[in-house]
């Protein structure tokens, strides 16, 4: 539009309605914009709500094991550095000796090596087995990267969303029921045809 004086762009802005922004104040003369300032405030909000929703932050989950736990909460705990390595998490893992143990770091350095091993196929040894103190750290990190570790699980929910929408009446529990109550009535016929059996 070129350079024109304040008092005619202002009065271009109430001719069409919208508003008078300045965008460049340091250049001379100043470069002063028409635009609907409300819904550019709007879309700019916007796009920088979408662009914190794919933004990964990293974060370190921690794993506590003793060199002499049960198998039961091995497998327990390992479900859970499985869960955060799938969530796209890295993990620490700390393996904490007391006591007599201490002289026996061996034992920690074999447990880190075998759930290493254990999740494998999701994660891979970021950090070696290291002794710090009383406690030895090891840390894992994810194969997937976080963000796309988010795109699947909104992926997964959707489905599922879309999964209730198309059968809005059945929950998961009454399509549990019904496969219970298929599997008892294709039982019944086989167990009338042997009580005929018996009493013939």
């Amino acid at each position: 539009m070129g350079i024109v004086p304040l008092a005619k762009a202002l009065e271009l802005a109430q001719e069409y309605d919208l508003d008078l922004v300045e965008v460049a104040a340091t250049a001379r003369p100043p470069v002063c914009k028409l635009m609907d300032y409300g819904k550019f405030k709007y879309e700019s909000a916007m796009k920088a709500r979408e662009a914190r929703k794919n933004q990964a932050h990293t974060v370190i989950k921690e794993m506590k094991l003793r060199p002499k736990i049960d198998p039961h909460d091995y497998d327990t705990k390992k479900g859970h550095v499985v869960r955060f390595l799938k969530q796209g998490d890295k993990v620490k893992i700390t393996i904490m000796f007391r006591g007599r143990e201490q002289s026996r770091p061996e034992l920690g350095y074999r447990l880190l090596q075998r759930l290493a091993e254990d999740v494998q196929d999701l994660g891979f040894v970021e950090s070696n087995p290291k002794q710090d103190g009383r406690n030895m750290i090891m840390v894992l990190g994810p194969h997937k990267k976080k963000t796309e570790a988010m795109a699947e699980a909104r992926q997964a929910q959707e489905a599922r969303k879309a999964d209730a929408k198309a059968n809005p009446g059945k929950s998961q529990n009454a399509a549990d029921a019904e496969s219970v109550e298929d599997a008892e009535s294709a039982e019944a016929p086989a167990e009338d045809a042997a009580e005929a059996s018996a009493e013939a």
